[in-house]
């Protein structure tokens, strides 16, 4: 798994951005972020799912508070009735103390950042590599291109997942589905250990769709820099 790009890397990104804004008057632009998001919620969500359901964990264990036998002891219904009552507290002290520690047990294991990565749904990791994605296509105003042809390749490293957004010129021609293929080269590369030639590939997908539709004209300025953008962790 890609956890961070070397040098050769980052060169062949460039050199495949400057090839591919060749062929078109398209601005692909690229972004990889060490992660999207921390993922704080993920091990209090853990813990807490822990501590809650340990009480009906130890009922199905068949776990049950016993009395001591107050018939034929000679006691009166008062006495009973503390005894029932002490072990009954005793009981759900014993319950309350079982859940902190779970819950603080669970806690520091799925803290962890391998655990934590594992533990985190996919579904969020996608949400959070989203939003970062579009943070950063408006950050570098590739929706300040001038014929709004602006492409952004964005990859969260430690997710392995990876986002394409095109600004509205290029969103009224091509369907969003178009570009699943260049994202699949991209995933694949991480996937592989070779980042470099994952966005190389996935730079010139782009810009094969780019070219049918924005063929490069007599002026055609370079209007966003063909180098690749590192982020740190969210």
């Amino acid at each position: 798994m890609v956890t961070s790009l070397t040098a050769q890397d980052r060169e062949t990104v460039r050199a495949a951005v400057r090839t591919a804004e060749a062929r078109t008057r398209g601005e692909i632009f690229c972004v990889a972020a060490a992660q999207s998001s921390e993922y704080r919620e993920t091990p209090l969500a853990w813990a807490a799912g822990a501590a809650l359901l340990a009480p009906a964990v130890l009922l199905l264990a068949g776990i049950e508070v016993s009395l001591p036998d107050a018939l034929g002891g000679g006691w009166t219904a008062a006495q009973a009735g503390e005894v029932a009552e002490s072990a009954v507290r005793a009981a759900l002290g014993g319950v309350i103390l079982l859940q902190g520690v779970l819950f603080a047990i669970v806690l520091v294991l799925a803290s962890l950042p391998p655990v934590r990565r594992v533990l985190t749904p996919a579904g969020l990791k996608r949400h959070r590599v989203r939003r970062r994605a579009h943070e950063q296509f408006l950050a570098h105003n590739l929706h300040m291109t001038r014929e709004r042809t602006g492409v952004l390749i964005f990859v969260s490293l430690q997710e392995r997942m990876a986002e394409l957004l095109a600004d509205e010129a290029i969103a009224a021609k091509v369907d969003s589905k178009v570009w699943d293929q260049a994202m699949a080269a991209l995933t694949d590369g991480l996937r592989r250990g070779d980042a470099g030639e994952g966005f190389a590939r996935a730079i010139a997908l782009c810009a094969d769709v780019l070219a049918e539709h924005f063929p490069p004209g007599p002026d055609n300025p370079n209007e966003l820099s063909d180098v690749l953008v590192e982020l740190p962790g969210a």
